[in-house]
């Protein structure tokens, strides 16, 4: 009997440390430390279905129609989590510099003011960071700038840029849905921008995805 009371109150304290421990790392997510991270999130979102919604029929973005892939961010992470907000440092003096693969000025400020600021860097070197992680990776051909709506599987989506990158492997990227459609493709990097697994992030469930095409 003793032996048992002792197993459970070991366990209890098992439990309470845990709790301890998960509360700690939603404590680093919240707060966010400038520079104090795991790896970057480089997320590239598909405009078609972004734009498909009557609340983004305005967005810059969604004015031509002509855009695929459009990239979203490039995101400090941690294992498990990510921080936000970490300084009040100003964004680029000129946010139309970024017009070429990001077609709005609002989201380069939302992306600098809630991503940037954690990576440590000024917004002038992280979003030169960004723009070099964005053109390192190769949109596969079948992406590009599709005219007819097809459905694939989301491991497919993966096989496809693991082609067009050899150096990134599939569990170096994830594949997100929403409805059935596909909504984005994001790559793990380390700080240096080399491929890096990805930790702890949610992937599409989906046995099949459609994807709209562009415009």
């Amino acid at each position: 009997m003793k032996s048992r009371v002792l197993i459970a109150l070991l366990l209890l304290i098992l439990i309470a440390v845990a709790a301890g421990a998960s509360r700690h790392r939603s404590s680093q997510a919240a707060q966010g430390q400038a520079g104090v991270f795991d790896y970057y999130l480089l997320t590239l979102s598909w405009s078609p279905e972004f734009c498909h919604s009557p609340a983004h029929a305005e967005k810059p973005e969604c004015q031509s129609g002509h855009n695929g892939f459009v990239l979203h961010g490039l995101w400090p992470q941690y294992a498990q989590g990510y921080p936000e907000h970490c300084s009040n440092a100003p964004g680029l003096a000129n946010p139309g510099e970024m017009a070429d693969l990001m077609p709005d000025a609002g989201l380069v400020a939302h992306e600098w003011s809630t991503h940037g600021t954690c990576s440590g860097l000024d917004a002038e070197s992280y979003f030169k960071l960004l723009r070099q992680a964005f053109t390192s990776v190769k949109i596969p051909a079948r992406f590009a700038a599709p005219r007819e709506n097809f459905s694939v599987a989301p491991q497919e989506v993966k096989s496809e840029f693991v082609k067009a990158n050899p150096n990134f492997r599939n569990d170096d990227m994830t594949v997100s849905c929403g409805n059935n459609y596909l909504t984005a493709v994001s790559l793990c990097m380390t700080k240096d921008l080399k491929p890096t697994a990805c930790q702890n992030l949610r992937d599409c469930r989906a046995n099949v995805i459609r994807v709209p095409p562009v415009r």
